[in-house]
């Protein structure tokens, strides 16, 4: 998709808005926050634009825009700047789990709540031979896409059903990149729209391979979740790896 370099600063500015406020997204808004160099006018006719290439919608009740589905893969793929764990995450993220480090059900346990406790949503260490480890759910009652009743029962009885995470995270297949995004949207369950997934494989020596998950609203701070989870990935590939 080819958009011109004031269509990726707005969109980038956009996705990154809404990723912070949870609300749409009006052009003054960005006018005023992240000098872009235009008007509110040429921002809200760039914006109408990119509503009609798919990349934005207009909920009924509001002037803004939200980023689709198609605009965050965008946003990820091509404009995101990451935001890497800092030496002193890393050092606390590994004396965590390195107590662990000698039971694989432990460690499993405790990578679960350290993803949770770093990224602030919930995360989910699975495993294709049936385990299921998940911290962080009360992080995602803060979020206004969670105060939603069904939603929220939703995504908590997912974590009981485990032919369905398997199916989710085992069955299908995904991209060649590391980490893999799922929006709720595009597996057409219900009440599942607000949701976001990120999740990465690991593989523990002689143990079964697995998945680490963050899971939240679709605007997941992806600059931040996507490093965090390859370091987890890397980590628990490390130190199973001998076993």
């Amino acid at each position: 998709m080819d958009l011109t370099t004031r269509q990726n600063q707005i969109l980038k500015a956009l996705v990154e808005e809404y990723i912070t406020t949870a609300e749409p997204v009006a052009s003054e808004q960005l006018e005023r926050k992240y000098n872009l160099g235009v008007s509110p006018a040429t921002i809200r006719n760039e914006m109408a634009t990119l509503t009609d290439m798919g990349l934005l919608k207009q909920p009924h009740t509001s002037a803004g825009r939200v980023p689709t589905p198609m605009a965050l893969r965008f946003y990820i793929d091509h404009l995101m700047q990451e935001k890497q764990m800092s030496l002193a995450d890393e050092v606390a993220a590994k004396e965590q789990v390195w107590d662990s480090r000698l039971d694989f059900d432990k460690l499993l346990r405790q990578t679960a709540l350290a993803l949770a406790a770093r990224t602030k949503v919930m995360s989910i260490v699975a495993t294709d031979s049936g385990d299921v480890y998940y911290a962080g759910a009360s992080n995602i009652l803060d979020l206004p896409e969670f105060f939603d009743i069904d939603v929220t029962r939703t995504l908590l009885s997912l974590m009981d059903e485990q032919q369905r995470l398997h199916q989710l995270f085992f069955n299908r297949t995904y991209g060649p990149d590391p980490i893999h995004i799922i929006f709720g949207q595009e597996l057409g369950w219900p009440y599942f729209d607000p949701v976001g997934m990120a999740f990465t494989y690991f593989n523990s020596g002689s143990h079964a391979k697995g998945i680490l998950a963050v899971v939240g609203p679709c605007r997941l701070n992806f600059p931040y979740v996507i490093p965090t989870l390859r370091y987890f990935s890397g980590l628990v590939n490390e130190l199973t790896a001998n076993w």
